[in-house]
């Protein structure tokens, strides 16, 4: 991997139809192949490049600081970051803002962006513990498989509040054998009971039968980071599997905690493990109090502030946790002001190993 260049551009973007401004964000260095890359397919294969990896992420007005600060992390860890193709579903940004917000911070980033309707979940989304994890467009997640190009054959989805330390070309080498349509850190020494309601339980015709027969026994796993089979998750019709999910709990409160819930319901036990250092999730603490959470045991390769606490609010509070630090090295945020200029990070922040 090599460095081209780190020079600061600064831009003004608005939302569309809206008066408030998105942030400002510098320019990250531009990282280019190395030796024992992939060799570029002919211009005209586009997307459909056989050697590229598949990156799958949302953008929203709030979440666009971790997102960039992600995308950075990627690009700068990655043995071939011009190999990485980014697929990006948006909604309430106007699709230009967005392509010129990405374009001034990441000039030579392989991108595109699928505009996400609303109203395609509205219907189906159901009362959380957290308002925020009400958003329809926590549930874009479903419909990947539809809005990619028929040629993309799998997909690594990646939460906006992630952090790469290692090259994310090891995780789309995950292998998924011919029974598997989803590959992720699975987390089997925690209460998987508890992410269903007594009710869900007690009903003879759900409960344990839901999970019955399947490969192994059902484990929880964290839908932040997963690599998807996008072909065969079409050919199995997965996103109407979990939109029934979602409508059974609309007649009766079989779960509490947003869109995580129905993907257990239609994978759980069916999942490929992937090692856990690909997802040291829990960093932004509970999803009440938002609390400091240390790493867990093991190495680390993808850092993951799922919870309340997000890093970047609680460093604008001033009130940040000790890992909180680590992302800022990446974040590209210019504040309003001028202050204090973002400025990339040009060493390792953390060791993946």
């Amino acid at each position: 991997m090599r460095v081209a260049g780190a020079a600061v551009a600064l831009l003004f973007f608005f939302l569309a139809g809206e008066a408030a401004a998105l942030p400002r964000f510098a320019e990250a260095p531009q990282y280019r192949n190395g030796e024992g890359c992939p060799a570029p397919s002919a211009a005209a294969a586009g997307v459909c490049d056989p050697g590229l990896v598949h990156i799958a992420m949302t953008l929203d007005a709030h979440y666009l600081r971790g997102s960039m600060a992600a995308i950075y992390s990627l690009l700068r860890h990655a043995s071939c970051p011009e190999s990485l193709f980014f697929h990006f579903l948006a909604a309430a940004l106007g699709d230009g803002e967005l392509r010129a917000a990405l374009g001034a911070s990441f000039p030579s980033l392989r991108f595109e962006i699928y505009p996400f309707r609303a109203e395609a979940v509205a219907g189906l989304i159901s009362a959380s513990v957290r308002a925020a994890l009400e958003a329809p467009l926590n549930y874009a997640r479903n419909h990947l498989a539809d809005l990619l190009p028929p040629c993309v054959p799998r997909a690594i989805y990646l939460d906006s509040d992630v952090l790469a330390v290692d090259d994310v070309r090891r995780l789309w080498e995950t292998r998924l054998p011919a029974a598997a349509v989803v590959a992720a850190p699975e987390y089997c020494h925690a209460n998987f009971s508890r992410y269903f309601t007594p009710a869900f339980w007690s009903d003879p015709a759900l409960g344990a039968r839901v999970f019955a027969g399947r490969r192994r026994p059902p484990c929880y796993f964290n839908t932040g980071v997963m690599v998807i089979d996008l072909r065969r998750w079409r050919a199995g019709n997965y996103r109407r599997r979990i939109e029934r999910w979602m409508e059974i709990q609309k007649e009766q409160r079989i779960y509490e905690l947003g869109s995580l819930p129905p993907f257990l319901l239609v994978f759980a036990g069916e999942v490929e493990a992937v090692d856990l250092r690909w997802n040291q999730h829990g960093l932004g603490g509970d999803n009440v109090h938002g609390s400091c959470r240390p790493l867990h045991d093991g190495p680390v390769s993808l850092m993951h502030w799922s919870g309340k606490g997000k890093p970047w609010d609680r460093l604008d509070a001033g009130r940040p946790c000790p890992l909180d630090h680590t992302w800022k090295s990446y974040d590209l945020y210019v504040p309003g002001d001028g202050s204090s200029a973002a400025s990339p990070a040009s060493g390792p922040a953390l060791s993946a190993w």
